[in-house]
């Protein structure tokens, strides 16, 4: 199987974290988010003591939360010991809901209006991550008029190509994110930083994309950013204090895809960024990074109920679902792949379908031309893996559809995390 928290039963039933997953739709209905809470944990864990080995017992992973965003998710960080990435008052407020400590919460966004900013201060946010000049100077203005002073990050463009997907790649010199280095700006951009008397200047970010698995991007990325810190040392007399590696690495949605030793790989930055900094005669910053699908796309798998089968001889056949684009919109969006699987094991025959939504759109394609039993018929359970991640917190209400709940798995048990909606809910705001 792809993870082993995937498996079948000697009768061939699916499991997912030792649980039937069609037990698991009988009783919760579909479309059906399933999060394996012990996985959740275990990533977590693996990032936590991994940097503490490495990066030394201040560093912090930040969760992005962004890759699934519900009040259950932050109260298990909380618990593990992370802080949180959040891109949005909405991110924000549901962490402060679940009781997430405002310190621990690094604010991002590339549009920050005068509203969020006053949202965030109000309410204690630890650190703002600035995107931009506009934002520097409102941001003081704001501190200024609550007699604070904020603790920053500025985020800064290094012009690496990750190799992904384009719609992801978040630190090449012309995205919308950050001050691009090689124009001359973030010399700038930390200059102008310098002179706002209501803002304390805590180190750099960056974030380069995400899924990540080439082993050299985190390599080449520290190379430019300890540079533009020694850089911004000589010329500025600034000693960072703190750096902000952003997040990214890849998880496996397909057989096909390369297993990533994230630790092996945390050590080989450890080691490279030690050794820069040395080179450039600066002592070690605490070291931030900000993983989300990495701690859980693998805890997640999606449960769908056959609609209906449709074949079109000489062309291509359809598997229905009950489900679609609101709750995975990925493919719509840039193609992203899956694995798909059968929630019973049939004998005989297989073919070769694309898995569709039940949305008023000839685009909702979950995924195209996947194997499944050729006998595959109406009422039968089909399950996604891997959908942990950017499903939930992309879901929408498109053709006026219900959101799927979020039922945790934990050892052997299980518990309703999000309701599902009714269409009382997707009514409750007109008027």
């Amino acid at each position: 199987m792809l993870t082993d928290n995937i498996s079948r039963s000697e009768d061939g039933s699916l499991l997912f974290a030792g649980q039937s997953v069609s037990a698991l739709a009988d009783r919760y209905g579909t479309p059906l988010y399933l999060m394996d809470e012990d996985r959740i944990r275990e990533n977590c864990r693996m990032y936590r003591e991994a940097f503490r080995a490495d990066f030394g017992p201040d560093s912090l992973p930040l969760y992005a939360g962004k890759a699934a965003s519900f009040r259950r998710m932050y109260r298990i960080v909380a618990e593990e010991g992370l802080g949180v990435d959040a891109v949005s008052p909405g991110e924000i407020a549901t962490a402060l809901s679940a009781g997430f400590p405002a310190e621990k919460i690094y604010y991002h966004g590339d549009g920050k209006t005068d509203a969020d900013i006053a949202f965030a201060l109000d309410r204690g946010v630890g650190c703002f991550i600035v995107d931009n000049g506009n934002e520097l100077v409102s941001l003081n203005e704001a501190a200024g008029e609550r007699s604070v002073c904020q603790k920053v990050l500025l985020r800064i463009t290094p012009g690496i190509d990750p190799h992904t997907y384009a719609a992801i790649n978040t630190g090449a010199v012309d995205v919308k994110f950050g001050v691009p280095v090689e124009t001359g700006q973030a010399m700038e951009f930390v200059r102008a930083a310098l002179t706002m008397k209501n803002l304390s200047v805590a180190g750099l970010h960056c974030h380069v994309g995400s899924m990540v698995f080439d082993e050299d991007v985190f390599l080449r990325t520290v190379d430019l950013m300890v540079g533009f810190m020694a850089e911004v040392r000589d010329e500025l007399g600034l000693v960072f204090g703190e750096l902000n590696l952003g997040g990214g690495y890849g998880v496996r949605y397909l057989d096909s895809d390369p297993p990533c030793d994230i630790p092996a790989r945390l050590r080989e930055v450890a080691a490279h960024l030690k050794a820069r900094l040395s080179e450039a005669s600066l002592p070690l910053p605490r070291f931030l990074m900000e993983p989300g699908r990495s701690i859980v796309a693998d805890a997640g798998m999606t449960v769908y109920t056959v609609c209906s089968v449709k074949r079109i001889p000489g062309y291509k056949s359809y598997v229905i679902t009950d489900g679609g684009m609101t709750d995975n919109p990925r493919f719509c969006l840039y193609g992203a792949r899956y694995t798909v699987l059968h929630a019973q094991k049939k004998a005989g025959l297989r073919a070769i379908f694309d898995l569709a939504g039940r949305c008023c759109e000839s685009g909702d394609i979950i995924q195209p031309a996947i194997s499944l039993p050729a006998g595959t018929a109406r009422g039968d359970r089909i399950a996604v893996c891997t959908t942990g991640a950017y499903n939930y917190s992309m879901a929408s209400n498109y053709n006026r559809f219900p959101r799927p709940p979020i039922v945790m798995l934990r050892g052997g048990e299980n518990y309703l995390a999000v309701k599902r909606e009714t269409l009382e809910d997707v009514l409750a705001l007109d008027i």
